[in-house]
């Protein structure tokens, strides 16, 4: 039932919801959306390799993920320019595209809609209905996602009313057992790199590299309840990022500090993401908890499959002027990830290692320095230390000889953050340099001159 509130409110300003319940709404949306595969599967796996050292992990992890995501989004709403452009366009109109082209493809059919449904499979489904082959499983997954992002303007409703709250009384469910009852106490690792460890699997969530394209659905959500003024749009979209920020901390912690009470147990060294994860929950839960994950997971990755597929299919229709229509789009997403999901969830993490650590660290350059604008407003602070930031990705991350050597001797290299130092002097040289003409304003200055 809605209150007297909220009908005066729509009645006087032509607002479909009122501005807290539509924060509410959108941010449990983001939540739903950010919430998929890898927040289950990587969290786990990092208390289990870090032990007693699984916070200063979970910092990182933080950083990368939870704390890049919301910045990333207020950043899109708040640049002095307004939308994706006045965040990536620093490093130059065409190459801010393709950068923003590259993450939409890894955040579609290249890594995060194919990992949710191989994720369902190999952590439950094939365990609860053994005779059900992967490529059967999938198509039926990848049928649901189609049939609930082909009309967008009800993705956000049907995520954020429906799918979420049935998410999140699971995850807790499963969070507050292994608290009360924990299987062991953390063990203290001396080969531990807890930070190091934290950010490569907070990168891997792919929250953090999808806050600037994810933004578009959150805006056009914002304009659906009808508030279109950019102040109001900054206020809807920030305050629903922070909702889903501490919702995904929350979530985050709970699922590392599982993972980190068994650290010092033999049998679950080896296991690689998904099965350490449906270990933990067989011995907290049992059969019942086999179940229960299964659901979990299930939510999570469908969740995260249709916000995902909407993103992409909104994405290359503004990119084209229409000319790639949002369906046809977005069955083309879908029948392509069902096609590399089939491959297992092992080899598409595999596959998105070292894609990610060479695009988040120019993202987090561009979205720190447009925080930064109204204080360094010279936008080629953030260019060149962003051109900066990917090549010093590129070096430590791909095997390229001695620059190679020379990149995992800089500071924090160890931490998996080497890229940083060469940033943070790009930026300053950046913020020194005169910012090009367009031909439009030197056409103008001449036309001036000539007067």
């Amino acid at each position: 039932m809605k209150s007297m509130r909220g009908i005066e409110i729509m009645e006087q300003n032509g607002k479909t919801r009122s501005k807290r319940s539509a924060i509410i709404i959108m941010g449990l949306a983001l939540f739903a959306t950010q919430f998929g595969a890898g927040n289950l599967i990587f969290p786990p796996f990092l208390g289990r390799d870090t032990g007693s050292s699984w916070f200063v992990g979970f910092i990182g992890f933080f950083l990368m993920d939870v704390g890049l995501a919301v910045a990333a989004i207020i950043a899109t709403v708040s640049n002095k320019k307004g939308g994706v452009d006045g965040v990536m366009g620093k490093m130059g109109r065409i190459p801010g595209k393709a950068m923003v082209t590259a993450i939409i493809i890894c955040l579609g059919p290249l890594i995060a809609i194919p990992r949710t449904a191989a994720t369902t499979y190999e952590m439950g489904v094939k365990l609860l209905i053994p005779g059900l082959p992967q490529w059967a499983f999938g198509a039926i997954f990848y049928g649901i996602a189609l049939l609930l992002v082909i009309r967008p303007t009800k993705v956000v409703d049907i995520i954020g009313n429906y799918l979420t709250p049935i998410l999140l009384a699971v995850m807790v469910l499963l969070i507050v057992i292994g608290i009360v009852n924990p299987i062991d106490e953390a063990a203290i690792l001396a080969n531990a790199s807890p930070m190091h460890d934290g950010i490569v699997n907070g990168y891997q969530t792919l929250d953090g590299i999808g806050g600037v394209p994810q933004t578009l659905m959150m805006i056009t959500a914002a304009c659906a309840y009808g508030y279109t003024t950019k102040d109001e749009i900054r206020q809807t979209v920030s305050g629903s990022a922070v909702i889903s920020g501490t919702l995904l901390a929350l979530v985050y912690g709970g699922l590392t500090y599982l993972g980190s009470t068994i650290s010092g147990i033999a049998e679950y060294k080896n296991l690689e993401q998904a099965p350490l994860l449906m270990a933990i929950t067989n011995k907290l839960l049992g059969s019942y908890g086999v179940i229960a994950l299964t659901i979990i997971v299930l939510m999570a990755c469908l969740t995260t499959a249709i916000g995902l597929s909407a993103v992409v299919g909104d994405y290359f229709k503004d990119l084209t002027d229409g000319k790639m229509r949002y369906k046809y789009t977005v069955v083309a997403v879908i029948v392509f990830s069902y096609i590399l999901s089939n491959f297992g969830l092992s080899n598409i993490i595999a596959l998105a290692g070292p894609i990610l650590s060479i695009l988040y660290p120019p993202l987090i350059v561009l979205v720190v320095m447009t925080l930064l604008e109204k204080v360094v407003k010279n936008d080629m602070a953030a260019c060149v230390g962003a051109y900066v930031s990917l090549l010093a990705s590129l070096a430590g991350t791909l095997p390229m000889g001695a620059i190679s050597d020379m990149a995992a001797k800089l500071p924090f290299a160890a931490d998996g953050l080497g890229w940083i130092f060469p940033a943070v002097i790009g930026c300053v040289v950046g913020a020194f340099l005169p910012k090009p003409q367009s031909k439009k304003a030197e056409n103008l200055k001449a036309n001036v001159n000539l007067g």
